[in-house]
């Protein structure tokens, strides 16, 4: 299917590895000239390489900052003034009990997860006015309708995040702008390989998975952990012109986790 995004301007936050890696990658195979971010230089360009060797024709450039700060989401508007397509995707994640979770924690938790996205929104939402046409899209959660009681300020960024995307959406009512709002489930990315490998004393991944879909969260219908590419699938179709009739929309990619008809 030919997405018709190309030569469209996008920008992916948080695209050096896991679900924002498969995104910018997804649209850079569609022929969107990407911005990728990371905070470290090193590893983002090692993730352009990646993109390089699948697509040697994709366009690629490279913002290294933390998106957590004002300041730096500034500078990337400043380096970068015109993005047709916004993905919002970093985010960071961290189970801990709720008595145990400090003021800093909360506050570093909203900044990253969104903040982040507010801000990026604000910078280019004047852009894509003047066009009259844009695609802002926000990586929320499954967690932000089922907050998970072991990191119930991570659950809490994403219904935040939910928030804002329906009221950008109304904002945008009667344009050629869309804003929605996408709901990945478990996701098998490098963050949670990392996170299964600290907690489980070295057990075999697939013996985890089946452990974990038994236990914690049993409601999956699939009864596994999803790509990153499944989940790029969706956030590039809705980047997408032909998704044109679709805005307001927290979109589900959970694999049927979140138990309800709507």
């Amino acid at each position: 299917m030919n997405l018709q995004i190309e030569n469209k301007k996008a920008l992916v936050s948080g695209s050096s590895q896991g679900i924002g890696f498969a995104i910018a990658k997804t649209l850079a195979a569609e022929g969107a000239h990407v911005i990728i971010n990371g905070r470290r230089d090193e590893k983002l360009q090692a993730a352009k390489q990646r993109i390089l060797d699948e697509y040697p024709n994709a366009s690629i450039e490279c913002f290294a900052g933390d998106l957590s700060s004002a300041d730096t989401c500034q500078q990337l508007a400043n380096s970068h003034p015109s993005v047709d397509i916004l993905v919002n995707a970093l985010g960071i994640f961290e189970p801990k009990p709720f008595l145990e979770i400090p003021d800093e924690d909360w506050e570093r938790f909203f900044n990253v997860n969104v903040l982040s996205g507010v801000r990026l929104s604000r910078a280019y939402l004047p852009y894509m006015q003047e066009k009259n046409w844009g695609r802002i899209l926000f990586i929320s959660s499954e967690s932000a309708v089922q907050i998970p009681k072991e990191m119930i300020h991570y659950g809490t960024t994403k219904t935040a995040q939910l928030a804002v995307s329906r009221g950008l959406a109304e904002e945008c009512a009667g344009t050629g702008i869309t804003v929605n709002a996408v709901l990945p489930g478990p996701t098998r990315s490098e963050g949670v390989v990392e996170f299964v490998d600290q907690i489980s004393g070295g057990q075999d991944f697939e013996e985890f998975e089946k452990e974990f879909f038994q236990s914690v969260r049993p409601s999956s219908l699939i009864k596994r952990f999803a790509d990153v590419q499944e989940v790029a699938n969706m956030v590039v179709y809705l980047c997408s012109p032909l998704a044109s009739a679709t805005t307001g929309a927290a979109i589900r990619v959970d694999g049927g986790v979140v138990k309800a008809c709507v």
